[in-house]
């Protein structure tokens, strides 16, 4: 990575303590402990429940004699109607702590719920930037997909119902306490899933690495976090139960979603909220997957030194070409993965028509992820990206 003398930066602090390895979950109990709980509040969703995970984290409880109540009601891009109605569960049962067990919907339903345990008014009033004031309830994070990186993030990111368009509560506070991240939870995600989630992880990377905002300390966890996805992601995907790759792949959105904190991401993430919202409800994790590869072709001749480095930690060999050229392996290698995978090759088979471009691109050029991105983007930019992922 070059260093510019020139560059001041931040870097935010990550307040979560991180506990990484193969049966982490047994550490629970522990970690629970420490705070001086005394109930529980697990919030989680049907499917963890389903698959047999939500069984293993209240075996542990109960094997350790803690306190804890249920909530499994999470839905994808939960609402804000939700995490309300999560709160008042958790006043009801006196829960002074919360643990959050799922994919993305399910922390950051959790985070949410946290904070506003300590913080009165509904989730709607804290929609923004650093709202909230008062330090959340103690929150265990235990991602049972590799792709959000919400164990390490400061947003909750949630369907505000009034409107049915995807918003986000951000701020230091809203970093779990603890987060558990135990790779054993993730050999029966189903393979669709894993590679929707490992290229939600993927976009986090590449958009912090290339982007305007991009500093040496989030650069180097991004690089390193792309360079274990091009090892890891399709074995991954096409042999779940490979360990090793599930290790890697919950690694890399753990390091993608710390080094976001300080950068925000770009236009593929931009696209990704108004494109989960209305009567879209796109998953997020496959908008990134098909707009990334468009967004990276948008922007790489703005910064083909980094997507060259892009490329690099995909694997591919560019030692004997031109910059440029470098920069277009970079799009081409995230192509070749994503078919790899069974992407599906655009997003009309969700539903988007023309009709919803107009309104996408309104809402996106609203984001403060458009400001960083690495090439000036106007309107009529998003607007031809949508139309070649359609």
């Amino acid at each position: 990575m070059n260093v510019d003398v020139a560059q001041s930066f931040n870097f935010l602090p990550v307040p979560t303590d991180i506990h990484f390895g193969c049966g982490m979950l047994r550490s629970l109990p522990e970690r629970l402990k420490s705070f001086g709980a005394t109930r529980t509040l697990v919030v989680t969703d049907p499917g963890v429940r389903a698959a047999g995970i939500l069984d293993r984290v209240t075996r542990v409880l109960q094997d350790a004699t803690c306190q804890f109540t249920v909530w499994d009601r999470v839905k994808p891009d939960s609402g804000s109607t939700l995490i309300d109605e999560t709160v008042a569960e958790l006043q009801r049962h006196a829960c002074d702590a919360v643990v959050g067990v799922g994919g993305g919907s399910s922390l950051d339903t959790a985070k949410a719920v946290a904070a506003l345990a300590t913080n009165p008014g509904p989730a709607l009033a804290y929609v923004g930037l650093h709202k909230v004031r008062n330090r959340a309830l103690p929150m265990v994070a235990i991602p049972t997909t590799a792709g959000t990186g919400s164990e390490v993030t400061l947003w909750s990111v949630f369907t505000d119902d009034t409107r049915a368009v995807k918003v986000a509560i951000g701020g230091t506070l809203l970093h779990p306490a603890v987060a558990l991240c135990d790779p054993e939870l993730t050999p029966d995600l189903p393979p669709m899933l894993t590679a929707a989630t490992g290229m939600d992880a993927l976009a986090h990377a590449v958009e912090c690495y290339t982007n305007n905002a991009c500093q040496p300390i989030s650069g180097a966890l991004a690089l390193q976090a792309i360079e274990l996805i091009g090892r890891h992601l399709r074995s991954a995907v096409l042999n779940g139960r490979n360990l090793p790759s599930r290790y890697g792949m919950m690694l890399a959105a753990t390091m993608a979603g710390i080094a976001m904190n300080s950068t925000r991401l770009g236009l593929a993430h931009a696209l990704a909220m108004p494109l989960g919202s209305w009567d879209l409800r796109v998953p997020h994790g496959v908008v990134l997957a098909v707009t990334l590869p468009a967004v990276m072709e948008f922007n790489h001749l703005a910064e083909p030194d980094r997507f060259a480095e892009v490329a690099r930690a995909l694997g591919e060999d560019v030692s004997r070409l031109s910059r440029l050229d470098a920069a277009g392996r970079a799009v081409a290698a995230v192509r070749n993965l994503a078919r790899d995978i069974g992407i599906p090759a655009g997003l009309s088979g969700f539903g988007f028509r023309e009709e919803h471009i107009a309104p996408v691109v309104e809402e996106a050029m609203r984001s403060g992820n458009v400001p960083v991105n690495p090439r000036r983007a106007g309107a009529e930019d998003l607007t031809r990206i949508l139309r070649q992922v359609m």
